[in-house]
């Protein structure tokens, strides 16, 4: 089960009381990707660095994404590599087309849209402060993915009480057997 899977937190990196720090402890062959600069992240670099960690693995990996690390898997899929994934578990998709995102885009927006050519979940919350739950959704749809609502649960970070995720784990662990079988 502790095959090539590759964290993509978002904005700010996940701290580490934050669930993708307790799932990387409790995995230690899980992989963080990690990022020059996760405060003033760059499309483009953030890409470049992706597709480097996935050239890295063994095999095809699962990505576990967080927040803005879900608009990079996104970006990264349509971005032409011949790398590929086996699936995306991504957490709290940011939506960087809307008002309220904390910073600029940076090359992230407009919020790719073309279909996943892996599969995905999208897990959502319905009290987001980072994308409404009509956006999650259809992201969700655009994306090919499945999808999974998991009530007023903010942005499933530490601030929203997201450390040790045990129902998140249980969630991933599930995806994970299902794209390796």
């Amino acid at each position: 089960m502790d095959g090539d899977v590759l964290i993509l937190s978002g904005l700010w990196n996940s701290g580490p009381q934050h669930w993708q720090s307790y799932l990387e402890a409790r995995h230690p062959a899980w992989r963080r990707v990690a990022h020059r600069d996760y405060n003033n992240p760059e499309r483009g670099e953030w890409v470049a660095e992706l597709d480097a960690a996935v050239a890295a693995c063994a095999g095809a990996p699962v990505l576990v994404a967080h927040s803005l690390g879900c608009i990079l898997a996104a970006h990264w899929a349509a971005s032409g590599s011949p790398l590929r994934a086996a699936g995306a578990f991504l957490v709290a998709p940011s939506d960087v087309d809307a008002p309220s995102y904390p910073i600029g885009t940076n090359g992230f927006a407009p919020m790719p849209l073309a279909r996943l050519p892996f599969p995905s979940l999208v897990i959502a919350s319905t009290n987001d402060e980072f994308v409404s739950r009509e956006r999650a959704l259809a992201f969700a749809e655009a994306w090919g993915s499945r999808y999974v609502e998991i009530g007023a649960a903010g942005h499933v970070n530490t601030d929203a009480g997201y450390g040790d995720w045990p129902e998140g784990e249980r969630l991933l662990l599930e995806f994970l057997e299902q794209v390796r079988a």
